[in-house]
């Protein structure tokens, strides 16, 4: 009996070698592991598209550990894993606060950091903090390792450097100086996508990110200038000029602005 999925092929890789092999020999396959993302867009009708493979039985990338006092998070850890990491609470207390506010229990069970680094939405809630820590993405393919600042990751509306015969293998953070904050905006605490999210380090100098307000979420670099020159209302304007929030189904442009504004306010007092 034929199903909507009858045309799907699933490959189940066991080591990294064999998954980057696929990639290479069978172009258009789509990696999934979480499937938080892939599932809602086939529930609507869409097609990422009929070529998958599941990365979950590579248990070396759900790995949190430390290298060169970087902590290196794997892209299969989950939203819970980040929660529990007493090495992510000790280093990026701000990317546990993220993970806390993504969506419910069972999306935080089951989605990945490199799934939503993958998904390249501009209201990806973990964005943000990757932004203001100066992460870096690592990416394995045919060519070996590269790392790619987190900042340059991007390139527009869900679209990123990463080839497709790569697969994000990891994020490294470096040790993050400062007073970390986030703050997520949405119709709810959480299981909601966020209207506005924001993360910041306040040390001796100010690192701001912001996501929902543009193609890609942005790091602010001339709103950080400003307030590390001591003037918060320098600061709002260059805010003001940094973003392009538009008009959709959760939120207006103008509300975009008004609370990305007041989330800077709330930042720098709250931070002093």
């Amino acid at each position: 009996m034929r199903t909507v999925i009858s045309g799907f092929s699933l490959r189940r890789p066991r080591t990294l070698d064999g998954a980057l092999r696929i990639l290479r020999d069978e172009p258009g396959t789509v990696p999934i592991a979480g499937c938080t993302d892939v599932y809602v867009t086939l529930e609507f009708g869409g097609t990422p598209g009929t070529r998958y493979m599941d990365l979950t039985p590579l248990s070396s990338l759900r790995r949190i550990t430390t290298r060169e006092n970087r902590l290196v998070i794997g892209a299969l850890a989950t939203y819970t894993d980040l929660q529990r990491s007493r090495l992510v609470r000790a280093r990026l207390p701000m990317l546990v606060e993220s993970a806390r506010l993504v969506g419910g229990i069972q999306i935080q069970n089951r989605g990945t950091v490199g799934g939503n680094l993958a998904n390249a939405s501009p209201a990806g809630d973990t964005l943000p903090v990757f932004a203001v820590a100066d992460a870096d993405v690592v990416l394995a393919g045919p060519s070996g390792e590269r790392r790619v600042p987190f900042t340059a990751f991007y390139t527009g509306y869900r679209a990123s450097v990463r080839r497709e015969d790569e697969l994000i293998t990891a994020v490294e953070v470096p040790p993050v100086v400062g007073k970390q904050w986030f703050r997520k905006v949405g119709t709810r605490a959480a299981q909601a996508i966020s209207k506005v999210v924001f993360a910041g380090v306040r040390g001796l100098e100010t690192r701001l990110a912001i996501g929902s307000v543009a193609p890609t979420v942005l790091r602010l670099a001339r709103t950080e200038a400003a307030l590390d020159k001591g003037s918060l209302d320098d600061a709002l304007a260059a805010l003001a000029q940094e973003i392009a929030p538009i008009d959709d189904l959760r939120s207006t442009a103008d509300y975009r602005r008004t609370v990305a504004a007041n989330l800077v306010r709330q930042f720098w007092s709250e931070t002093a």
